[in-house]
């Protein structure tokens, strides 16, 4: 087990929340690997024992209880670092680190980078290139402002995460659907822990890319990699994969480095690993999200098989106060797809025929028996499997991730009286 290695006596690093295996299990793994790590969660999930040295059961949304329990591990064993990949705990990390002074950004610089309209409103006071955006309390002012900024306009959630609610729209009647959709939106129990409201936002024409940045102090910062995005047909913004290319020319794009330092300078990020997403426009690149923590989706895991940078442990070591290791020990790239359901229903069988080296890893996330929904409305939890591949170059990955896509059959029946779908 990976902590079996550490010495009894080694302080603690405090990890909030495990998340889901398929998703950020790696994450806890590779933190174990290097820390010796105490998991608070409302409920430890199994398969997370053999990676932590010990476990507590504390309900993530009592600060109170999640500091007492903190102060009960600093007692018994010592305390080196409080962290989290999960966007529900990320003001409460920063919150318990600054609390027992350990190392850390401050709690109002992650509640700027949760809370989008503060995110806007501090880029558009410092400059930084951004979406103009305006909090909307009813539909009709939504369709006054969708009127004032002009052409296609984006509208979303205030706080919450992973796409959910965010949709483009055209027309006054879009608006006001747009609008329904995004304050009814939810995402893991996120949206109890979030800011409510609606922004309306000018749409940002380009491709999409997230910079992971490693941030080592004020004004000190450090690119990682750069993440390439595939999202669904809009009016929707589902993605449905990544790419992380060790060669990736955007690596040394000025203006993305400027921009993305900026925008966290703006916000007041001092420490850690931050994941920046911003659209690739005619003007230069343009911030869509500032997120606090490591990007979703398995994106850390890509940067590990592109480049050997491992940034869970690197958000580990700036959580101890430790110099991490940013130098990549290799240059390919890889590339992670989700797949969706043709046709909404239940999940009949499941199968897949591809077995190579360059298949990093392939799981059905959509058992049989499970209800999925087809896009366009199909969300993260409709997703029926995901394929992780390497390459020598992105397009390599991508003919490989074709290739998965093609061996791989879903059997669903539909919700209505048509036959049965075969994927």
């Amino acid at each position: 087990m990976p902590h079996a290695s550490h010495s009894p006596k080694s302080p603690l690093l405090v990890v909030l929340g495990a998340g889901s295996r398929t998703y950020r299990g790696y994450g806890l793994q590779h933190i174990a690997a290097r820390y010796p790590v105490a998991l608070l969660d409302e409920a430890p999930p199994a398969w997370a024992e053999e990676h932590v040295a010990l476990s507590r059961a504390v309900d993530l949304t009592d600060g109170q209880a999640v500091r007492e329990a903190v102060e009960m591990l600093a007692a018994e064993r010592g305390v080196a670092g409080v962290l989290t990949y999960i966007e529900n705990h990320v003001v409460l990390a920063a919150r318990v680190a600054g609390h027992f002074g350990l190392p850390g950004t401050t709690p109002a610089s992650v509640d700027a980078c949760r809370d989008k309209y503060l995110s806007r409103s501090l880029l558009a006071a410092a400059g930084v290139p951004s979406a103009r955006s305006y909090l909307v309390a009813d539909v009709d002012t939504a369709v006054e402002y969708a009127q004032l900024l002009g052409g296609p306009v984006v509208l979303k959630p205030r706080s919450l995460a992973g796409s959910a609610g965010v949709q483009r729209a055209d027309t006054p009647e879009q608006v006001r659907a747009a609008f329904q959709t995004a304050r009814g939106a939810g995402l893991f129990g996120l949206e109890r822990a979030s800011t409510s409201g609606v922004l309306i936002e000018e749409y940002l024409e380009g491709p999409e890319v997230s910079v992971e940045c490693v941030v080592l102090g004020h004004g000190t910062m450090h690119i990682a990699a750069i993440t390439r995005k595939y999202l669904s047909d809009e009016p929707f913004f589902q993605e449905t994969g990544h790419l992380v290319d060790g060669a990736d020319p955007l690596l040394a794009d000025p203006q993305i480095r400027a921009v993305a330092q900026a925008a966290l300078e703006a916000v007041g990020i001092s420490s850690g690993v931050m994941h920046v997403e911003m659209r690739l426009t005619r003007e230069g690149p343009r911030i869509i999200e500032l997120n606090a923590r490591l990007g979703g989706d398995l994106i850390p895991h890509l940067v590990l098989l592109a480049t050997g940078l491992n940034l869970p442990q690197i958000t580990a070591d700036l959580a101890v106060g430790a110099d991490p290791e940013l130098v990549p020990s290799h240059s390919q790239s890889a590339a992670v797809r989700f797949l969706f359901a043709d046709i909404s229903g239940h999940v009949t069988a499941v199968n897949t025929g591809v077995f190579a080296p360059w298949l990093d890893r392939f799981e059905w996330t959509a058992a049989p028996g499970s209800h999925v929904t087809a896009p366009p409305h199909a969300t993260l939890h409709d997703r029926t499997a995901l394929a992780v591949v390497t390459g020598a170059g992105p397009d390599i990955c991508h003919q490989r991730l074709h290739l998965v896509e093609q061996r791989s059959g879903i059997h669903i029946q539909p919700d209505t009286t048509t036959n049965a779908c075969v994927a």
